[in-house]
């Protein structure tokens, strides 16, 4: 895995595991810890420039996708070509960043997006970009970032340590929740002002960026015994250690249970936007970033006092809030108060995405935790269903409907995981 870092890096064995991280003092488990970690630094940076351009995105094509075709189901299923990748390849791709060096994956998945970006760019300048266009470009990317999700993961609780994971990830979440703020009003802004080949000319200088930080970065040889391997029996594996492990699977049952029910209502905003409340686009964004804001707070207020004891706490009480915040949101008709609702959703929402992969990462063993967080991946992609779900509710009963009931049986499923899987609480 990780070789011989910059200066201030993680320790490495010879055989590429991190150790398990050295108790030398507050700062190891400071986040000026992790500061002093070039690596570290340039991992977390690739996330940020990512994040920004992946909320960007869905903003700026389901409003488009909307204006087009006046069908929330359409929006739905341009949403769906997004997350699919996730179900279909995430545990394929958490075997490979074991396989194949992290640098390469990462520095080729975002070549293929600056490619992906050109094209739709400048079928957007010629006047010439269709429906069909924008969902091939989002199954693109949701296929780069169902290999970017185990592989950058991982290197962020590899260069930050054992000791300092926890906070590591909080920093991870602080910065994917700030994208969630900055992504979907600079959205809104350029698809109002400029047209969307603004967002897909953006897109093209961001993932530059990110290739350029991800080719800095120092990558050790990967174990030879995951290279002589089968790839399907490595995966078998790792489901059958993820089957052996309550904690886990209750862990991933709720992620499942966040991505039907829950996540499913951003692809509704812009539909609710345009029908019930009557906005623009920039308005539109800034409703979505509102959630955003929350979340960054929220994540940031982890990233500072959270405690190994509250991880599992913070994980199921944020997701129960998330949900009852967007109850609430699907109930407003004023805008004010729906930026104040999902402001408090987002808040909920940090406790859930700050200790998602920190949970993971610490119950699972250093040879096989690309796999077990390639099965976040696959429950991630279960997203789809809840995405065609609520489509096709808001296409019979509208948008606003179609949120109050996906976030009732939301709660209904949190509750029903916690029991079932009491090892979550």
């Amino acid at each position: 895995m990780i070789d011989t870092p910059d200066a201030g890096g993680p320790p490495s064995a010879e055989d590429g595991t991190v150790h398990e991280g050295s108790r030398e003092g507050s700062q190891e488990g400071s986040l000026r810890g992790l500061f002093v970690r070039p690596d570290f630094v340039r991992v977390w940076l690739v996330g940020a420039f990512a994040g920004s351009i992946h909320w960007l995105e869905i903003l700026a094509t389901s409003v488009v996708v909307f204006d087009i075709t006046g069908s929330p189901l359409s929006v739905a299923l341009v949403m769906t070509f997004r997350a699919l990748p996730l179900v279909l390849f995430g545990a394929v791709m958490g075997d490979v960043a074991e396989r194949v060096s992290r640098k390469l994956l990462l520095i080729s998945g975002f070549a293929v997006l600056i490619a992906s970006s050109l094209v739709l760019a400048t079928l957007a300048l010629s006047g010439a970009l269709q429906v069909w266009h924008i969902a091939l470009g989002g199954f693109v990317s949701g296929t780069v970032f169902s290999m970017e999700f185990p592989v950058r993961r991982m290197l962020l609780g590899e260069y930050a340590g054992v000791d300092r994971v926890g906070r590591a990830m909080s920093l991870d979440s602080v910065t994917r929740n700030a994208t969630r703020v900055l992504g979907p009003a600079l959205g809104g802004f350029l698809l109002e002002w400029i047209g969307i080949q603004g967002t897909y000319l953006l897109a093209v200088v961001f993932y530059m960026i990110s290739v350029l930080l991800a080719a800095r970065l120092q990558i050790g040889p990967i174990r030879a015994i995951e290279q002589g391997r089968n790839v399907l029996a490595n995966v078998i594996d790792g489901f059958r250690y993820i089957a052996a492990s309550r904690k886990i699977i209750g862990t991933l049952m709720i992620t499942v249970v966040m991505n039907i029910w829950g996540f499913a209502y951003v692809s509704m905003v812009p539909v609710l936007g345009r029908e019930d409340l009557g906005l623009s686009a920039f308005p539109i964004g800034l409703l979505m970033s509102s959630e955003g804001a929350g979340a960054l707070m929220g994540a940031l207020a982890a990233a500072l006092i959270s405690r190994p004891a509250y991880f599992s706490k913070i994980y199921l009480y944020g997701a129960a809030l998330f949900f009852v915040a967007i109850l609430f949101f699907s109930l407003s008709d004023w805008y004010a108060l729906s930026l104040v609702v999902l402001l408090i959703g987002g808040v909920g929402l940090a406790g859930f995405t700050t200790m998602q992969a920190t949970l993971i990462f610490l119950e699972a063993a250093p040879e096989v935790r690309g796999r077990v967080m390639g099965a976040i991946s696959v429950s991630i992609g279960t997203g789809p269903i809840g995405i065609l779900h609520v489509g096709a509710l808001a296409n019979w009963l509208g948008a606003a409907n179609a949120i109050t009931i996906i976030s009732i049986e939301g709660m209904i499923a949190l509750l029903i995981t916690a029991l079932v899987w009491p090892e979550v609480r």
